[in-house]
């Protein structure tokens, strides 16, 4: 689990974060990033999985659960820090089928370009 500190939470700080118009796409994830950061303010992430993905909540949050820990895994090894306040990841239905290890390489691609 993220620490408090790295979560986005607010709505209003994920359509501030859709709003900026950066955003990169692999392999069923798409990446918002919001506005550059001066400070050593950290990075705040959230997860979004629409109910078009899948009508059951379930298969919803285990894409979400997967997408989280493969990020929290990428903080911890690279000490990855993005030039970003706020990150969205967002995920289509391409990933419905996929393991960890294929969302956990598609989210290192995702990092290599923020």
């Amino acid at each position: 689990m993220l620490p408090k500190k790295f979560r986005l939470k607010k709505r209003s700080a994920f359509i501030a974060t859709y709003r900026t118009g950066n955003s990169y796409h692999k392999g069923g994830i798409t990446l918002f990033c919001g506005r550059e950061k001066k400070d050593d303010i950290p990075t705040k992430v959230g997860f979004v999985v629409s109910k078009k993905i899948h009508k059951r909540a379930v298969k919803r949050n285990r894409i979400k659960r997967l997408m989280r820990e493969s990020y929290r895994l990428l903080l911890k090894e690279t000490n990855f820090s993005p030039k970003y306040l706020s990150l969205v990841f967002s995920a289509s239905p391409k990933l419905l089928g996929k393991n960890f290890k294929e969302i956990d390489e598609i989210m290192k691609k995702l990092a290599a370009l923020v």
